[in-house]
């Protein structure tokens, strides 16, 4: 039994000096921080990343899909799957801005597109101007909060 307790205290102490401590990677980007989380913050029932588009005052007044008449300064969005009244949060994956949005109709409906927001929220989120950006979903029940 002594004979295998120097090997094993070799092995462990070779494995303690192959741990190193490494520093996020650096980028020309700045992206603000995620929120810290708190035991309190629940987690999201459904994550996605791809692309979000907005869509805006054109369709003021239109119903959307729940039966609620549509308002761009509202902070809403379309989905293709998720439930009405989901709380869902977006962050901006090139800026890290982001913001809470309920589903409120179905969409988007061009090739590749995972969100349509309003066009408050995109403005919360910097896209207005491009059109489209990489972000990130998580939602949230309605019940919860998304912060």
């Amino acid at each position: 039994m002594r004979a295998f307790r120097l090997p094993l205290l070799l092995v462990l102490a070779g494995l303690a000096g192959c741990a190193t401590q490494t520093s996020p990677p650096t980028s020309s980007i700045s992206p603000q921080p995620l929120p810290a989380l708190s035991p309190s913050t629940p987690e999201p029932f459904f994550t996605q990343t791809g692309l979000g588009s907005f869509y805006g005052p054109a369709h003021d007044g239109k119903v959307t899909a729940n039966g609620q008449s549509f308002d761009h300064r509202d902070f809403t969005a379309a989905h293709r799957t998720l439930a009405f009244g989901t709380q869902v949060r977006v962050t901006n994956l090139d800026n890290g801005q982001m913001v809470t949005v309920t589903i409120t109709d179905r969409g988007p409906y061009v090739r590749g597109r995972i969100i349509d927001v309003s066009l408050a929220a995109a403005q919360a989120l910097g896209i207005e101007g491009r059109g489209v950006a990489r972000v990130r979903l998580e939602a949230f029940h309605a019940s919860q909060p998304a912060s």
